[in-house]
């Protein structure tokens, strides 16, 4: 099993997870041509893709997902208030998924959990290949004891750290965006981030990536520090996903 990132953050997210020949991208927040070339970086066609499974409505995530789906006839996974808060999916296979109830693509075995977002009915997900299982949260506010439920005894992590409370606080943003980029239903808090992870962590946990780190109100390093700080290790062992390249693959 393994996983690769084609972008993070406020400007598009792809996240393709593989286990034996079953490829889907989760999200896809690109311009189809953008789309296509971030996955020939990863030495893939959209043809090697079995379908989409979606997070939420919001553009960064689904912005591309109509016109990739569309042309190249894949499949699309969400919950029924995504699908209803979607746009531009007219033509495309849906499959509406109960946000609490595990479903299969041929190799990979997919558990979607609800989060606290200001969307519709968001959801992340943990992608298993039976043996291996890959947690996946950013684009909720807060965690709950039911995400620390779903993550408990992951192998990999792909963990948000948004934004840092001070650089929030002083940053361009106008009140009511940081309200709602900080409050209990918008994005996790570098030490938030941190807090979880000391949660979750335990000693078959192999790889943490910290992603959907803001531009703006945020810096590499500062969530780098956080996390190295709960895993007891340097920082610059604690990888980040961009928003330009996003990450290679990564084997389990």
């Amino acid at each position: 099993m393994r996983f690769a990132s084609l972008g993070s953050g406020s400007e598009g997210n792809g996240l393709v997870v593989e286990a034996g020949s079953t490829r889907v991208l989760m999200d896809c927040g690109f311009g189809l041509a953008d789309s296509i070339a971030r996955l020939a970086r990863l030495k893939l066609e959209v043809a090697d893709l079995a379908g989409i499974v979606v997070t939420h409505e919001h553009s960064d995530h689904i912005g591309g997902v109509g016109r990739l789906a569309r042309k190249h006839k894949l499949p699309v996974w969400l919950t029924a208030g995504t699908l209803a808060m979607a746009q531009d999916l007219d033509g495309v296979t849906v499959r509406v998924i109960d946000s609490h109830a595990a479903f299969a693509v041929d190799d990979l075995e997919i558990q979607p959990f609800p989060v606290p977002h200001d969307a519709r009915e968001p959801v992340q997900y943990v992608f298993g290949d039976g043996s291996r299982r890959l947690g996946v949260l950013t684009d909720t506010g807060c965690s709950t004891p039911h995400i620390e439920a779903m993550l408990a005894g992951i192998d990999a992590l792909v963990l948000e750290c948004n934004h840092d409370a001070a650089m929030l606080e002083n940053g361009p943003y106008p009140v009511s965006l940081k309200r709602r980029v900080g409050g209990r239903f918008g994005h996790l808090e570098n030490g938030q981030s941190a807090a979880l992870l000391d949660k979750l962590k335990h000693g078959g946990l192999q790889c943490v990536m910290a992603a959907h780190v803001s531009r703006k109100n945020n810096t590499a390093a500062l969530a780098q520090r956080a996390l190295a700080q709960v895993l007891d290790c340097a920082d610059g062992d604690v990888r980040v996903a961009c928003q330009t390249a996003g990450f290679d693959w990564i084997r389990m």
